[in-house]
């Protein structure tokens, strides 16, 4: 055994010197591996311990006699390796999750538009919850049937609380007996306008605000959601947004 392959099992540099060193010799005082492997006595010390909880060593206390140390089977090595394999699975998970973030704030820092994608119920909370935090009010466009449809509960959430935050919204939707009664009891903080057109029912809603974007996609099989932080698509969709609001 040599010291890469604990290292590739998991252990410090410092915590495989020492551990090989307690696999060739029976046990072993503090002092002694101090002076052989030329290691201070401080990081001798806290490695022994380190050591010891990992299972690899063992403490050895007698009466009026100084602590030494002995190693514990290498098959032990073999749960440490399984344990960093979990911890690696653990990292790519949260990595694979934070990732359309980090991109984000690259694309930003080096001016190209950020782009978030997200997946299933969780990941459509994601966008609306981001939309929460805007500092003007919200342009939609939604398909409402779709909305109610698919997402009623996490809706019935949301709008509690854009309501409590007191965020203002401008909404656009597709004129029908549906939506006249679904927008019928819209209070002071969302101003409604029914656009009448032959528009297929899309199964999508567009959040403009704080000079983002915000896509919904919602089918029966399939929901998610795309936050676009760039200020000229911004710009672009707003312009757009006010066009249509002014011809209804």
């Amino acid at each position: 055994m040599n010291q890469p392959t604990l290292m590739a099992a998991g252990l410090t540099k410092t915590q495989a010197q020492i551990y090989e060193y307690l696999l060739n010799n029976k046990e072993a005082r503090a002092n002694k591996i101090t002076r052989d492997l030329k290691i201070s006595r401080g990081t001798v010390y806290y490695t022994l311990d380190e050591l010891v909880g990992l299972k690899l060593a063992e403490k050895i206390d007698e009466p009026n006699q100084i602590s030494r140390f002995r190693a514990e089977h290498p098959a032990v090595l073999q749960k440490i390796f399984e344990d960093k394999e979990k911890s690696l699975i653990k990292e790519k998970s949260a990595l694979s999750e934070n990732l359309p973030d980090l991109i984000s704030a690259f694309n930003l820092t080096n001016n190209k538009p950020g782009i978030k994608f997200y997946e299933g119920e969780e990941g459509v909370w994601r966008v609306l919850e981001d939309t929460l935090v805007s500092k003007s009010e919200i342009l939609t466009i939604a398909d409402v049937e779709a909305v109610d449809k698919y997402l009623r509960e996490l809706n019935k959430k949301y709008v509690n609380e854009r309501n409590k935050l007191g965020i203002k919204k401008r909404l656009i939707a597709v004129d029908s007996p549906y939506a006249r009664e679904h927008f019928a009891k819209a209070n002071n903080l969302t101003d409604v306008k029914l656009m009448k057109t032959t528009i297929s029912p899309f199964s999508t809603s567009i959040h403009i605000y704080d000079n983002k974007i915000a896509y919904i996609t919602m089918t029966e099989t399939y929901l998610a959601g795309m936050i676009i932080n760039d200020p000229h698509i911004y710009s672009m969709q707003k312009s757009l947004f006010e066009q249509i609001w002014e011809k209804n």
